[in-house]
């Protein structure tokens, strides 16, 4: 479910860009201090969001600076760290390692499974310092695969268990802002699940691989079905958000949330030519 947690990068102000950039090179910078340089390779926007999302919500002594590296050796870029730069970077490296296990026992992806092998001991790592959290996430990963395996064609099973795992993710602090956070997480977490199937329901179709929706392919419906489907739980987390004081970065969270997840979607279903938008 990588690459939808991403900004409209046009629609931030120049701030807000650069903000959202810092967050992005700090989130780096902590992979690579924390799990060292192959696990870099990780990065994702993705986990961006979270470090601004937790840095919004929560007072946090942060660090900055302007460096070079090993990517932008030329260009200095600004970046930023917190506590939650640390743990976006300990989830990154965890889900990084999920996804290519996955990508082996589906495609059998030597590339995946090379790189699994590579970051085992950084997840290693990510296991001993919250053993609880990622027991749970391991649980519902597993509890996925055979939802998946078995060709379950309810995709409230499969995107069930995907809510659950971005849950717990979601729960970083036992505190009075736990259950919207997990709240917003559960259904963002649906979202991005339903999001990867109708993305990639002709590739699966042709494939043989399993989704959720394999018998809408091809329907002519289906874009209106799907932006139904995704609106009505994106809008349940923005309704969890607005339980949340977020001040900070609140128009990049918004712009993510409401404009940048969604461009995977206008590329696979564009509007078409004389229609209004659902």
């Amino acid at each position: 479910m990588f690459g939808y947690l991403v900004a409209n990068e046009k629609l931030l102000t120049s701030d807000e860009l650069k903000r959202y950039k810092s967050a992005y090179c700090g989130l780096c910078r902590s992979i690579n201090s924390r799990h060292g340089l192959l696990s870099r390779a990780s990065l994702s926007y993705d986990l961006t969001f979270l470090v601004l999302l937790f840095s919004s919500l929560y007072d946090s002594e942060s660090s900055s600076g302007t460096n070079t590296c090993l990517i932008h050796p030329f260009s200095p870029r600004d970046w930023f760290e917190n506590e939650f730069t640390a743990y976006a970077a300990d989830i990154n490296v965890a889900l990084a390692y999920y996804k290519a296990r996955d990508n082996w026992n589906d495609d059998r992806s030597i590339f995946s499974a090379s790189f699994s092998s590579l970051i085992t001991g950084a997840y290693n790592t990510v296991c001993s310092e919250y053993p609880e959290k990622l027991s749970a996430i391991g649980g519902y990963m597993t509890q996925l695969a055979g939802i998946e395996k078995k060709g379950d064609p309810d995709p409230d099973a499969a995107s069930d268990c995907f809510g659950k795992i971005m849950s717990e993710i979601f729960s970083v602090r036992e505190d009075r802002w736990k259950d919207s956070l997990q709240s917003a997480g559960f259904a963002l977490g649906k979202f991005l699940y339903i999001m990867d199937a109708c993305i990639d329901l002709e590739d699966d179709a042709a494939k043989g691989s399993y989704n959720p929706f394999k018998e809408r392919n091809g329907a002519e419906d289906n874009r209106d079905y799907f932006y139904e489907l995704l609106s009505m739980f994106m809008g349940e987390c923005l309704q969890c958000f607005d339980y949340l004081p977020l001040v900070d970065d609140i128009g990049i969270i918004r712009n993510i949330l409401c404009c940048g997840a969604w461009n995977s979607f206008y590329r696979k279903y564009p509007i078409q030519d004389g229609a209004a938008d659902v």
